[in-house]
């Protein structure tokens, strides 16, 4: 199967010199984004975070606080460059189906219920690039 976007459904909305490649590298650089905000969130209100880890009954929750920022600020930034892009996308996508289950699983709550399977769909997103890597525009595709 060639990188160049094949499908007759989507070639008539997408101009032919766009090839998944370029594709893929945005959507890289679009699921990250909202892992390296959160990060960076959490590094600006670090107690506000560790409260939040601690309300969920989780176990140490300074812990909990420096893999959280590990993950989301480093697994964002390796799947933006694309470096080690199939291990980063997996653990975020661990992490959010980890989030989801500790932190969103009041589903009475519409708002839990919502935020619940937005991890789940970034998870599933995440898993994508699991299976497909990075694409040419990469790290991983420069070192072989």
């Amino acid at each position: 199967m060639s990188n160049s976007v094949s499908s007759h459904a989507v070639d008539q909305f997408v101009p032919a010199n766009i090839s998944n490649d370029f594709i893929t590298v945005i959507g890289r650089v679009l699921i990250a984004a909202i892992f390296l905000l959160s990060g960076l969130s959490k590094l600006a209100a670090p107690s506000f975070t560790v409260g939040y880890i601690a309300s969920a009954g989780l176990p140490y929750p300074w812990v909990g606080y420096a893999i959280a920022v590990a993950v989301e600020i480093g697994g964002s930034l390796a799947l933006i460059v694309g470096y080690q892009t199939r291990v980063a996308a997996a653990l975020l996508a661990v992490f959010s189906i980890a989030a989801a289950l500790a932190f969103h699983n009041h589903f009475a709550d519409q708002n839990q219920f919502i935020h619940f399977f937005k991890n789940v769909a970034m998870a599933g997103g995440l898993l994508q690039v699991v299976a497909f890597g990075a694409g040419r525009f990469s790290l991983d595709a420069r070192r072989g």
